[in-house]
């Protein structure tokens, strides 16, 4: 159970990670949507509501730590099921290319963004890619933390 809580802990930390660059790179100019304002959208259009953007930040910072949180517990909790080194980089790095997968095959399409997220701009596929490198490094680094 700890070894989760610790998968758990590294995701949340890279989630913030990832969020920190998609906020900056969105208000820079270099993305075009913030990741943490897409999960806020994605509640409130499906509740069927409009609320301002301080509160759609709000809850969608929660929702983006808490699946964070639960993507890095579902990996440790497969590694630990199927006998694999959670701190293999291979294996961290083909994690997290699914998740960018399923991101942009599922999740975006879900969110109302459109297939490969083209509603929120022709390179959200390639701001995502960027966006889930830096969850997977920080995923990776602070399950290296925990570790030792």
């Amino acid at each position: 159970m700890v070894i989760v809580i610790e998968g758990v802990a590294a995701g949340i930390l890279a989630g913030v990670l990832m969020g920190i660059v998609s906020e900056v790179c969105f208000r820079v100019g270099s993305f075009r949507s913030s990741l943490i304002l897409v999960d806020g959208e994605f509640l409130f259009r499906t509740l069927n509501m409009k609320p301002d953007d301080r509160i759609r930040y709000m809850v969608g910072a929660l929702i983006h730590l808490a699946t964070s949180g639960v993507f890095g517990g579902i990996y440790i909790a497969a590694t630990y099921f199927f006998d694999l080194d959670p701190l293999s980089a291979r294996l961290v790095s083909f994690y997290f290319f699914v998740l960018w997968l399923s991101m942009l095959f599922i999740a975006l399409p879900i969110a109302g963004q459109g297939f490969l997220g083209k509603k929120a701009g022709t390179s959200t596929w390639f701001e995502q890619l960027i966006l889930h490198v830096v969850f997977g490094a920080g995923y990776y680094g602070a399950l290296w933390i925990f570790a030792g």
